[in-house]
């Protein structure tokens, strides 16, 4: 059985067909949904702008595949099987990312490094190399590098030299994107992000997307998140994202930008592990998302990002939150609330909100650039997904998840958000954990959000009565500082060792839990979404 889906490049059709497989059952948990370009307030000029962005941005899509499964990639290109390679393109590579990396396509279990470093060597091996080679840590714990090993030897490629064809395609489409673009501040920005890709020196090119004020067009493009390195949990994985500004809703982030200090003075954690934010911009963003690549097309479907991640930039001038409208709204009308009603209690599923959803989309996003900016070790300042290593996705996704409740918490108490809404706050923050625990304790914002759901069920701030769960509102305020300051400490002492054995305590799916989840019906682990523009992944 052929199943027909139409896609549209600048109002040109293209028709996938996608045949049925033995992977039906795997593609059924999916939900597609058409991410459509607006393309109706554009001038021609414009559009060729977007098509260059778009084009840079598959340039980062080769790169990533490159990263996480050069032979998933050749795999893709070459079955015949269409809902093989459907699934291929929905999770970048041979493993369900939303089913705790499940091999398929002939994958063995899925590597911790992926193609980052050389196959075979652990992280205890590499830290064993480093100890015995001190001269090359650097060059080995650099976010840009591909580490290969030569007749025993550990060598380091810069990302410019390892995937060269493809970032300098992206750097000559950013220069000419450049070109046209009106907007000076914004054709900077692409021109020093096209020297960044060539340079592997992201740093002032970072500085230029801070200084942006209000662009009508956003980009996202390099390697950010570490989340594909499970093995030392510092080397940076390629994305892109083209973005449209939301006037309208950038507009309702206003009141939340002008609490960050604030917040970040309030957070329970030593005075020195919490650097002042006054006086630094924390500009925040709707935008409607009609491309994404790499990092932020496979597997879980982000509905927002704080980026950069260079502690550098977040001490001189902050952090941008970006919220995706497009993906939040189909996450929270697909997913979220039709979840909510079937394993939550039915007074508080109904409290559940597209509104309360997105303020704490909102403080989890402003929490991200929260906190330590460093670990302290040994007396010195050391990056803390250094310190912690493979562990730290899941400790920053939780730490923003709660210190962003208990920074929502303080603005209910400062009369900046009303208290009448703290009902419907938290209930939103049940179910968007319900949400992502569907994933298992193999992906990083499922296993944060178990940790969190097993410790308030600990602290009987979430309870479960007649197989429903709900929400202790009297004991939820008390049982987030206790956590917020948990995490934070973490961050703050770089302690591997203490964040191993918390997420070993709490990181695990119960069986009650399981049970619950396994009897819901109809609602789809994500989206899968369909874009305008053709998906082009090349070798």
């Amino acid at each position: 059985m052929l199943v027909k889906q139409r896609i549209f490049l600048l109002g040109l059709p293209l028709v996938l067909l996608f045949a049925a497989s033995n992977l039906d059952p795997q593609l059924a948990k999916w939900k597609t949904v058409r991410m459509p370009l607006n393309s109706s307030g554009l001038s021609a000029r414009e559009k060729q702008l977007v098509s260059k962005l778009v084009e840079a941005g598959q340039a980062m899509e080769a790169v990533y595949w490159e990263q996480m499964d050069p032979e998933g990639l050749r795999l893709m290109q070459s079955t015949q099987d269409m809902g093989l390679k459907r699934f291929l393109q929905i999770n970048g590579g041979r493993w369900d990312l939303l089913a705790e990396n499940a091999p398929f396509g002939g994958a063995g279990a899925m590597p911790p490094g992926h193609a980052l470093y050389p196959a075979g060597w652990s992280r205890e091996r590499i830290e064993a190399y480093v100890k015995a080679h001190p001269e090359q840590k650097a060059a080995i714990y650099n976010p840009y590098t591909v580490v290969r090993e030569k007749a025993g030897r550990l060598e380091t490629i810069p990302y410019s030299k390892a995937y060269a064809t493809w970032v300098n395609r992206g750097a000559v489409l950013l220069r000419e994107a450049a070109g046209l673009s009106d907007d000076a501040k914004f054709a900077k920005f692409l021109r020093l992000k096209a020297d960044a890709l060539q340079k592997d020196d992201y740093y002032e090119s970072d500085l230029a997307w801070m200084d942006l004020e209000d662009p009508k067009f956003d980009v996202i493009m390099g390697p950010y998140e570490t989340y594909l390195d499970e093995l030392l949990g510092v080397k940076a994985s390629f994305s892109s994202a083209l973005l449209m500004r939301n006037d309208a809703e950038t507009r309702k982030l206003k009141l939340y930008e002008r609490y960050v200090p604030d917040v970040q003075d309030a957070l329970p954690v030593a005075e020195v592990d919490r650097p002042s934010k006054k006086g630094h911009r924390t500009p925040m963003e709707v935008m409607d998302a009609p491309f994404r690549t790499g990092d932020l097309l496979h597997g879980y479907q982000a509905v927002a990002d704080n980026l950069p991640n260079d502690p550098r930039i977040h001490e001189k001038k902050g952090s941008k939150k970006l919220f995706f409208k497009n993906f939040m709204d189909a996450r929270v009308n697909l997913v979220i609330l039709p979840l909510a009603k079937q394993v939550m209690r039915a007074d508080q599923a109904a409290k559940a909100s597209g509104d309360g959803y997105m303020a704490g989309t909102v403080m989890h996003e402003m929490a991200h650039g929260l906190g330590p900016a460093f670990a302290r070790v040994s007396a010195k300042q050391v990056p803390i997904g250094e310190a912690i290593g493979p562990a730290y996705a899941g400790l920053e996704e939780a730490k923003a998840d709660v210190a962003g409740m208990f920074g929502l918490e303080w603005l209910m108490a400062h009369g900046a958000v009303p208290k009448e809404k703290r009902e419907e706050y938290y209930a939103s923050y049940m179910a968007g954990i319900l949400r992502s625990v569907r994933f298992g304790d193999a992906e990083p914002h499922s296993k944060a959000e178990l940790m969190e759901f097993n410790f308030m069920m600990e602290q009987g701030a979430f309870r479960r009565e007649n197989g429903k769960y709900f929400v202790d509102y009297g004991k939820i305020p008390a049982a987030m500082a206790k956590l917020s300051k948990e995490l934070l400490e973490m961050e703050a002492t770089g302690d591997r060792g203490r964040v191993e054995r918390w997420f070993g305590k709490y990181g695990r799916m119960s069986a009650d839990l399981k049970s619950a989840l396994a009897g819901v019906q109809g609602v789809p682990v994500d989206v899968e979404p369909i874009y305008d523009f053709p998906y082009l992944p090349r070798s």
